[in-house]
């Protein structure tokens, strides 16, 4: 233990979004105007799938995409649904009358070698998923040094 060196905590390679989606048998026009939010995108049923060849079968509405990285992803899941805090009867209705799914996506990518964000939601946060019946989606990605490609094999010395 007496050789134990302390290393530099950072994060330059790690980052995280986190957003809102809605996701069923909607149109998602409906959805902004009950809502009066306008997605940061969406797609109906049968739209073009990113590919250029395949369609969507189910409609989608994404709101609020938060890129500003804090350790403390918390930060950003509110600044997402901030925004949706005053809308939940409103939220609620659209669950009832088309049978969505809601979704809090949180994607963070961290790189093995870097400090790991704290991905916890508060009170507040867990209070907005139980209230309009919203699930948490944590999509995390791990990379690794660019050298990695070039055959290089990391262990202890």
């Amino acid at each position: 233990m007496n050789n134990l060196e302390m290393i530099y905590s950072h994060c330059e390679h790690t980052s995280c979004y986190t957003y809102f989606r809605i996701s069923g048998d909607f149109d998602p026009d409906t959805i902004s105007e009950l809502l009066g939010l306008t997605p940061d995108k969406s797609w109906k049923i049968g739209d073009t799938g990113k590919d250029g060849k395949s369609k969507y079968d189910f409609a989608c509405w994404h709101f609020g995409t938060c890129k500003e990285y804090d350790v403390l992803v918390v930060n950003q899941m509110l600044k997402t649904i901030t925004p949706l805090l005053s809308k939940v009867n409103i939220l609620r209705e659209i669950k009832e009358k088309f049978d969505v799914v809601f979704t809090l996506e949180v994607v963070p990518t961290v790189r093995f070698d870097e400090l790991a964000p704290c991905l916890a939601p508060s009170i507040q946060v867990m209070q907005f998923c139980c209230d309009t019946g919203t699930e948490i989606d944590i999509d995390l990605y791990v990379s690794c040094p660019d050298d990695f490609d070039n055959g290089v094999v990391w262990e202890n010395s």
